[in-house]
Formats: C-alpha cells, sequence, structure tokens
C-alpha cells in the first residue's frame, strides 16, 4: 500500500484534484509532444522531481513504485528487438532501436506523469473527479468495491500469515510449500466470504443505487488549478524545445 501511504501524506495533499489531474494531462501530452527520446527523459525526470521536491513524496518509496513498471517497460523493450522473418527465423533487430528509444523515452515520460497524480492523490478524491467528469457510476461502483477488496485481501493474508507462521509453518521448506498453499487456498475462500457479506450488507441496507460519498472541500481551487496549467504548459513547450 505504498501508493495509499504517499497520497496521504504528502504537501499536496488538501490540493483539489482537478489540479492534479491537469499537470498529470499536461504530462502526457508533454511525454508525446516530446521532439526526441531524450527530451521525453528530461520530461520524465523533471515529472519526477516535481513530485518529490513539490509533493514531497520520498524519492525512496517513489522509485519503489515506479521499478515494477520501469521494469516491465524494459522487457517490453527487449521483446521489440526481435524480430522474425519470412521463414520464421528469429534474429537481433538493431535497426528498431530509434523506434524502441522513443517509445521507451515516451512511456516514461507518461509514467512519472501518472505517478504524480496517483502518489499525491487519495483514490476518493479521484473517484469524486470522475463524478463530476460524468463517469459511468457502475465503473466507479467496481472502483470503489476493487478498492475496498484490496485491503480486506491484504489483511486476510497478514492473519493468516501471522497464523501459520506462530505454528512454524514455514520452519522448513516442505511446510513452508504446504502453508503457501493452505494460505492461497483459505484466501479465496476469505476472500468470496467477505465479499458477499459486504454485498448483504449493501442489500440490507438498500443499496441498490450508485454509491455515494461526501466531497472534500478543497481551497484555492482556481489558483491551484490557473498554476497546475500553467506549469503543464510549460513543460510540453519544453517538450517541444528540448532536442
Amino acid at each position: 500500500m505504498l501508493i495509499e501511504q504517499a497520497a496521504y501524506a504528502n504537501r499536496w495533499r488538501r490540493v483539489n484534484p482537478q489540479a492534479k489531474a491537469c499537470f498529470a494531462l499536461a504530462g502526457l501530452l508533454a511525454a508525446f509532444a516530446a521532439a526526441s527520446p531524450e527530451a521525453a527523459l528530461r520530461v520524465a525526470f523533471l515529472s519526477g522531481l516535481i513530485t518529490c521536491l513539490g509533493a514531497g513524496v520520498p524519492g525512496r518509496l517513489y522509485l519503489r513504485v515506479a521499478t515494477p513498471a520501469a521494469g516491465f517497460l524494459a522487457l517490453s523493450c527487449l521483446n521489440l528487438l526481435i524480430a522474425v522473418d519470412s521463414d520464421f527465423a528469429w534474429r537481433w533487430a538493431p535497426e528498431a532501436m530509434p523506434q524502441i528509444a522513443a517509445l521507451a523515452g515516451r512511456s516514461l515520460a507518461a509514467l512519472a506523469a501518472l505517478l504524480g497524480l496517483v502518489l499525491t492523490t487519495p483514490l476518493a478524491d479521484l473517484i469524486v473527479l470522475l463524478r463530476r467528469l460524468r463517469c459511468p457510476a457502475v465503473l466507479l461502483d467496481l472502483m470503489v468495491l476493487c478498492y475496498r477488496m484490496l485491503f480486506v485481501f491484504s489483511q486476510a493474508v497478514r492473519d493468516t500469515h501471522t497464523a501459520q507462521q506462530a505454528r512454524l509453518g514455514y520452519a522448513t521448506t516442505r511446510h513452508r510449500l504446504r502453508s503457501l498453499g493452505y494460505l492461497a487456498a483459505n484466501l479465496a475462500v476469505q476472500v468470496w466470504q467477505r465479499s458477499h457479506a459486504l454485498h448483504l450488507a449493501a442489500l440490507a441496507r438498500n443499496g441498490d443505487g450508485a454509491l455515494r460519498f461526501l466531497a472534500p472541500h478543497f481551497a484555492h481551487t482556481g489558483r491551484d488549478t490557473a498554476l497546475a496549467m500553467l506549469a503543464g504548459f510549460l513543460l510540453i513547450l519544453l517538450a517541444r524545445l528540448w532536442v
């Protein structure tokens, strides 16, 4: 839950999500408007720097969140270096390096822009923003339920793993494998039972419509949105000017 820790503990927690979404959108546009792969990498670095220094997100936490996505991107770039000839023979394709570099640079810049949004904005605020943008209610309800079940799943894993450790379930390799199997089987049943109980609780409260939450009040909305749009415009301009 590193993303949630950063979203609730950063300096931009009380900034209107509309302003942060505008800056993230500008970061995405800057990623695609970058004149070269080097420019895209500079945009990614600048976006990450703004998130860490401006919002106060710890650099180590930022890197821990970004590393899995960056690793997946690296594997994808390696796959793109493999070409298949007409006779179905595999070979390396170094001639594709310029396109792969452009793809990797823009992907990293887009990743930095999205991380700047999710690491500074809790999901509850994002759902309020999406509701104002007329996002379908069923999609928002699914987001809320999946978000809730993540914490239920995490708590069930922690409780079961602690109970198994107390019974020396991980003392040997054989016991460890058996405990992992029991853990997976137990979690499947627990998550289903708790999700069913959550559904029954909603029905007992006549919850047959969209889920509603109180929208928080954010001060200086107009000022923050204007500053975010100005910063986003400068970011796009720099992406075009950098070579």
